[in-house]
């Protein structure tokens, strides 16, 4: 069949147009492509092309809440190699061997490696700065230092179980630094060139450098010089008592900043491959339990208080040493008992029957409630990991003599921390802070505040007026009960000893006990909590005896370092002269005496010391005004009293 002319030519003007708007399209996606997408596409393939030799950024500096740097990074730069790039892998590895730790034979296996880049470790990994510039100046092809950094503790195994440490990526692994490590760690940067397919430098080709971005600055709640007063003592005890460990906490019980916190053993973060990983994995003060004693029984007083469960100073409890529960007979620490006392002299003495009754005038669900709401049996959420949840009995497992045991705490399993948040609620109002030891997060450039952390409370846990009441309480436990050894002149202070038998093999040891004191200061408007607990001294093993003298130095000192004034307005301590205790006395003005007058005023008070010759005192040491012990020295400076004029 024949085609027409005229159909050959439409079929033709139909090709012509359909080709034209195939040419068309084609020359659209191509200026799409070149004009649109071409820098695009570009970058695609120069970065397909690129190259990165990655540099470490710094880490952000830890400080106290003073801005005293804790930890914070040195340059340590790093070797790495492109291998492709490497031209005599025999040569480069003899000159780096000279220059590092390293064998030749390791150093040649690792610059024949099929890859892009290796890292020249362990002998190039954290090198110092001096190192580093000497492998430049070998200008070995293939060979490049990258900037890397290296973790810094200045004051060694300071604060350790807090601060934590990082590893060789400078990734952190235990406290702050693993807790906040996504903001201390930074963004790295890299130096980066284009290389073909077998990873050759392309010819002509240029570096280009991506800076590394600074992590953000951390300041901690932890105030050093109480952190150091706090390590000073736990040191001390360690001497005196060879115990198996030492905890202490310092914390401010009006917000849950942990002011200080440490424990014995320790570990220096900077070197921590040196030390048993029990050590360092063990942060004891959030991660230890143990049934507290008596200062679990500051929670059965405020509960009793709250609930209007007994007077204080009108109720009264006859000890005769024991009190039967259940067929249980449970002893006062003091054979025989202490006869007829009021409710506050029951908390002075820290007699165990007497908590017994509180116990049961409140009834297991009552006291249980106030337990689990000041804490007990939940972690406190304080901002560091490996906090443990201590122990309760479970509601159907307690009958009359667990809840007699509890009430006087035996029986529970709580950690150091759970302690002193119960106990900062309990006298600052009624208010349970979550603890925390992180303050604020800073800008590393500029120094300005990015975040502040603010204080979380949990919840009101008993009243102002009742908490008013465990203060004053407490206060009496200090001047004229078991906590007399935390007393400090000058200075209103509460507290509560705690001595507990440690659970051996399932059952009660004899012979070892954990002993504890919390104390605080000023008595009726707290600044700070502190608790000390000595596992297993040497010797006498009572808190009154060892713990709460450790407390009375470290509060001493925070006090003074806290610019908190003495005071007159304390209550007055009940004095033992028989273990050797002995009342303050003021110090006179003898300036303008002589040595008769002094030796008639002073009485057996005090004792004189003389200096120089002559009968008139001139000037005198300590000042009039100072309190000091019966029977201190005071040392005077005589000169030759002038003659009367006639």
């Amino acid at each position: 069949m024949k085609v027409s002319k005229a159909s050959m030519r439409r079929r033709l003007f139909i090709s012509l147009i359909i080709a034209s708007l195939i040419f068309l399209a084609m020359i659209t996606r191509l200026g799409y492509v070149q004009i649109w997408k071409g820098s695009e596409l570009s970058e695609r393939a120069e970065d397909s092309w690129r190259r990165n030799i990655p540099f470490t950024a710094k880490r952000g500096e830890i400080q106290d809440r003073n801005g005293t740097p804790l930890a914070y990074d040195i340059s340590s730069p790093t070797v790495m190699a492109v291998p492709v790039q490497v031209k005599d892998a025999s040569r480069t590895a003899k000159l780096l061997a000279q220059k590092i730790d390293m064998s030749e034979k390791k150093l040649y296996d690792m610059l024949v490696k099929r890859t892009f880049i290796v890292k020249i470790q362990p002998g190039g990994r954290k090198i110092t700065t001096e190192k580093a510039q000497e492998i430049r100046d070998l200008n070995l092809p293939g060979i490049y230092v990258a900037e890397d950094h290296k973790r810094y503790y200045p004051y060694g195994g300071f604060a350790a179980h807090i601060l934590g440490f990082t590893g060789i990526d400078s990734q952190g692994l235990t406290g702050v630094e693993l807790e906040y490590d996504e903001y201390l760690r930074g963004i790295s940067g890299n130096v980066s060139f284009l290389a073909d397919v077998q990873g050759r430098q392309m010819p002509g080709s240029t570096d280009q450098y991506t800076s590394p971005r600074e992590g953000l600055t951390l300041q901690l709640t932890i105030d050093k010089p109480i952190q150091t007063i706090l390590e000073r003592e736990l040191d001390q005890a360690v001497l005196n008592y060879q115990p198996k460990n030492v905890i202490g906490i310092a914390m401010d019980p009006n917000t849950g900043e942990i002011l200080a916190m440490a424990s014995r053993p320790t570990y220096d973060p900077g070197n921590y491959k040196a030390y048993s990983s029990e050590i360092f994995n063990r942060n004891l003060p959030i991660w230890m339990t143990y049934e507290p004693g008596s200062t679990f029984k500051i929670i059965t007083l405020a509960a009793a208080l709250e609930e209007n469960k007994v007077d204080l100073e009108n109720d009264h409890y006859f000890d005769k040493g024991y009190i039967e529960v259940g067929g249980a007979r449970l002893r006062c620490w003091k054979k025989g008992g202490h006869g007829d006392q009021t409710f506050l002299e029951v908390v002075e003495n820290s007699c165990n029957p007497g908590f017994v009754v509180m116990g049961q005038r409140l009834g297991k669900e009552k006291l249980f409630d106030y337990i689990t709401r000041f804490g007990f049996g939940q972690k406190t959420g304080i901002d560091l990991a490996g906090e443990e949840n201590g122990i309760l009995f479970k509601p159907a497992q307690v009958g009359p003599v667990e809840l007699a045991t509890t009430a006087f705490g035996q029986g529970v399993s709580v950690t150091p921390i759970q302690q002193v948040a119960a106990v900062s609620a309990a006298i600052n109002g009624g208010k349970l802070y979550t603890p925390h030891v992180a303050k604020s997060w800073l800008n590393p450039l500029t120094g300005e505040v990015v975040e502040d952390i603010e204080p979380e409370l949990v919840r009101q846990v008993i009243s102002e007026e009742t908490s008013k009441e465990v203060r004053l309480a407490l206060e009496s436990v200090v001047a004229k009960g078991t906590g007399r050894n935390a007393f400090i002149d000058g200075y209103r202070v509460g507290g509560k000893t705690g001595t507990a038998q440690k659970i051996i093999n399932g059952r009660y040891s004899a012979n070892e006990h954990i002993v504890s004191f919390v104390g605080f200061a000023p008595a009726d408007d707290p600044q700070v909590v502190i608790y000390i607990a000595v596992d297993d001294p040497q010797g006498l093993q009572f808190g009154g005896l060892i713990a709460a003298p450790i407390v009375r130095n470290i509060m001493e000192d925070t006090l003074r370092y806290l610019e908190i004034e003495p005071r007159k307005d304390q209550l007055d301590k009940k004095y033992r002269p028989e273990l050797g205790e002995r009342a303050y006395v003021e110090v006179p003005d003898l300036v303008g005496m002589t040595v008769n007058e002094i030796i008639q005023d002073l009485g057996s008070s005090l004792n004189l010391a003389r200096a120089g010759s002559g009968n008139l005192v001139i000037s005198q040491a300590p000042k009039a005004g100072t309190r000091v012990q019966q029977g201190s020295t005071i040392r005077v400076f005589l000169t030759e009293q002038p003659a009367k004029k006639e």
